[in-house]
């Protein structure tokens, strides 16, 4: 049914969106302040007070734990008093899209004409305030893994995989052997996206980093460039070291009339739908694809009535390579065209789970400008929720609210049989995936190979990075290892791999 009604159609009326650069991180704000800050220039930009709003959603925060639960001292620090005041349970990519399509469900449904949504981090000023603390001591600091590995260490991350710079590198290089890639076509491809997440970025004044990056800077690796986790080096990964923030106001089309806000400065909102892979990354089907990132995006298309020739432009989430190359792919979006409106996680910032927020304000902005219709696909965790939305400079026609937006049950129909895990074997098996962990100072560390066993249970295995011939063949892309044979043998400490 189509929403005719204005007091129930969504739409944007107004961004904002703060980078903070102290040169002393004593000076900087933290992540409640960055919120504040960037809800005032979202409401400068509406020319809406702060105090109006009858709804605020928080992204959850990591930076700055000793803020507690954010909802009653921002609503506080902004003068105001919603009746709906929450923050998400946990920091994950895809918050932002949630949130907009809850408040767009709540004005569908009539309960708020006003609402706020906003997120930040301040990493950076975490990690200064922490290293100048420090006093000579241990000075890194890493709060994406800090959070990842606060409990006792399980199986997968006794092999590497705690942090998602340690996961999604499982991803890439499934695809590239399922997609029939050699290692430098899939790496070519990644730099190809990249240099122009670069260039969005350097045209945008949200944006972290804004300098442009050819692909051959991409692929280049030196001690700038660093290898993390193959193939992935630090120009390919997203880039956490920022102090941003970012927050929009939603309200029904006829408050939007009410207020004297022009046509033109609107931007509708269009239906949603989401999807999660399971969360444990070794009780999944595969690592060559994600079936809830592709519910997501492809139900998505069919809630709007559209198609990829629809859109005038994209946000493709961008942690990690793997990812918007998966969903470009299902979305039939082109290699050629930019998939973001921000600049991506590495160049554009990538504050945790706030990215999105930063991607629909530079959406909104381009909309204003031009085209009618952008397509947001986010992403979270360890390759692990999905949510996507569409957004236009004209209505969108079979958009109507509230809507239910989750469709994990129509996920988990498509999803394939999840392979046995079994963490004490030992014998023949081939590589599903794998990866190489490297120290700050470029060098192999460490390894992991998940394998399958004969009977097509899954198990994982060390890799010993001083062997330099195995080294050679699961980096040098003169062969895919991706589908050889070896064996998993029993170790002192665990179990590793060794070629056929």
């Amino acid at each position: 049914m189509t929403m005719t009604d204005p007091e129930r159609i969504p739409v944007i009326i107004g961004v904002g969106q703060v980078n903070d650069r102290p040169e002393d991180p004593d000076q900087g704000l933290d992540s409640l302040g960055l919120m504040v800050a960037a809800l005032q220039v979202a409401a400068e930009d509406a020319g809406v007070p702060l105090a109006d709003i009858d709804s605020l959603a928080i992204v959850d925060q990591i930076s700055f734990h000793s803020l507690g639960k954010l909802p009653e001292p921002l609503a506080a620090a902004i003068g105001a008093s919603p009746a709906i005041n929450y923050q998400s349970a946990a920091p994950h990519g895809d918050t932002p899209v949630r949130l907009l399509n809850e408040a767009a469900n709540r004005i569908g449904a009539g309960e708020v004409r006003l609402a706020a949504i906003v997120g930040a981090e301040a990493l950076r000023t975490a990690a200064g305030r922490a290293a100048k603390a420090a006093s000579g001591e241990d000075k890194s600091y890493n709060a994406i893994r800090k959070v990842a590995t606060r409990r006792e260490p399980n199986y997968a991350q006794l092999h590497g995989l705690a942090a998602p710079v340690d996961v999604y590198p499982l991803y890439e290089n499934a695809t590239r052997a399922a997609w029939g890639q050699s290692l430098t076509e899939a790496q070519a491809e990644s730099a190809e996206i990249w240099s122009r997440f670069s260039e969005v970025a350097a045209a945008n004044d949200g944006a972290w980093i804004r300098k442009p990056a050819t692909p051959a800077d991409i692929l280049r690796v030196d001690e700038r460039n660093r290898p993390i986790a193959f193939p992935y080096s630090k120009l390919m990964v997203a880039n956490s070291s920022v102090n941003q923030g970012a927050g929009f106001l939603v309200a029904s089309l006829a408050e939007a009339r009410r207020r004297g806000i022009a046509e033109d400065r609107l931007i509708y909102v269009g239906m949603g739908a989401a999807a999660k892979e399971p969360a444990s990354i070794l009780h999944r089907d595969r690592y060559d694809g994600s079936v809830s990132m592709e519910t997501s995006i492809n139900r998505t298309l069919e809630l709007n009535g559209m198609t990829v020739a629809d859109f005038d432009c994209v946000e493709l989430y961008s942690c990690f390579p793997c990812v918007p190359k998966m969903a470009r792919r299902t979305l039939g979006w082109p290699v050629d065209k930019p998939a973001t409106v921000f600049g991506g996680l590495t160049f554009g910032g990538g504050p945790i789970a706030n990215y999105m927020s930063h991607a629909i304000v530079s959406m909104v902005e381009k909309l204003r400008r031009e085209g009618r219709y952008g397509f947001l696909f986010a992403n979270g965790g360890f390759a692990t929720d999905n949510h996507c939305i569409v957004l236009g400079s004209e209505p969108i026609a079979a958009a109507s609210f509230p809507q239910d937006f989750d469709y994990q049950a129509e996920a988990e129909e498509e999803r394939g049989p999840v392979p046995d895990l079994v963490e004490d074997y030992a014998g023949p098996a081939t590589i599903e995936s794998y990866t190489v962990f490297y120290g700050r100072d470029g060098a192999p560390k460490a390894g992991v190979v998940a394998a399958r066993t004969p009977d097509g249970k899954r198990t994982l295995a060390h890799v010993d990075v001083t062997d330099a011939a195995m080294l050679a063949f699961l980096t040098d892309g003169t062969r895919e290892p991706v589908g050889t044979e070896g064996q998993v043998v029993a170790l002192d400490e665990g179990f590793g791999w060794r070629a056929a």
